[in-house]
């Protein structure tokens, strides 16, 4: 059966040519230009997985209301934001609202159609138990690649497939530096230096929140971030 995939995103052109993509790639797309016309629908039938513009027609957050309101319909339907704004507040705001992934709009068209996969497959194996080869362990660390989950310490860390993949990247060579440029491309997506720190930034806050003690992330300024299995002497 195919997936249905909403786009929500005012510009026409812009909305078609992502339904191109996705049309061509066997999704069942539906396309709308507003909130109030994608409610409208999403109220009789929810997509399999929604794609939403932050600033909709004359709605300059239209599109977190719109996320808002998909989330108390259903809490595992994947949300990606596909945006201009780039911005911290921007994409922390985002991710509050529920959203699985924020993205912006430089991202190239087979980057997005390889995180829609990833978000589907993950929903796909969601309920089924982690299979030992897929495991990836580091000291306290556990990555199932399979369901792109993270464990740390055996407690479940809420990461986007974004921060899932930026994770993979650091602790599968613990101790070796990752430029900003590597961590895009083994993380599948192609945006600004600064928007890689924001990521950063907030997968430290999602495992301190987990452990306060969590120190394994350290900055080498002037060339990237590295993964530490021991505490991190220097900062």
């Amino acid at each position: 059966m195919s997936r249905r995939i909403a786009i929500v995103e005012d510009e026409a052109a812009i909305r078609e040519n992502y339904a191109d993509v996705l049309r061509k790639q066997g999704y069942e797309v539906q396309t709308y230009a507003n909130r109030k016309e994608a409610m409208s629908a999403f109220d009789i039938r929810l997509p399999n997985l929604a794609i939403i513009d932050i600033g909709l027609e004359n709605e300059i957050d239209g599109g977190y209301t719109l996320c808002q309101s998909l989330r108390s319909l259903s809490d595992t339907l994947p949300i990606i934001f596909l945006t201009a704004r780039d911005n911290d507040f921007d994409t922390v705001s985002g991710l509050r609202m529920g959203a699985d992934d924020y993205l912006t709009k430089d991202i190239s068209l087979p980057h997005l159609t390889a995180r829609i996969a990833a978000l589907f497959r993950r929903m796909d194996v969601i309920d089924q138990p982690p299979s030992p080869e897929s495991l990836l362990q580091r000291g306290k660390l556990t990555i199932d690649l399979g369901r792109l989950t993270v464990q740390w310490d055996d407690h479940a860390v809420s990461l986007t497939v974004t921060e899932f993949w930026m994770v993979h990247a650091l602790a599968k060579y613990p101790g070796h530096v990752k430029s900003r440029q590597v961590l895009m491309q083994e993380s599948k997506i192609f945006v600004d230096g600064s928007t890689i720190t924001s990521h950063i930034k907030r997968i430290r806050k999602k495992f301190i929140h987990v452990d306060k003690e969590f120190d394994c992330i350290e900055t080498v300024y002037g060339m990237g971030y590295r993964w530490n299995i021991e505490p991190a002497i220097n900062h």
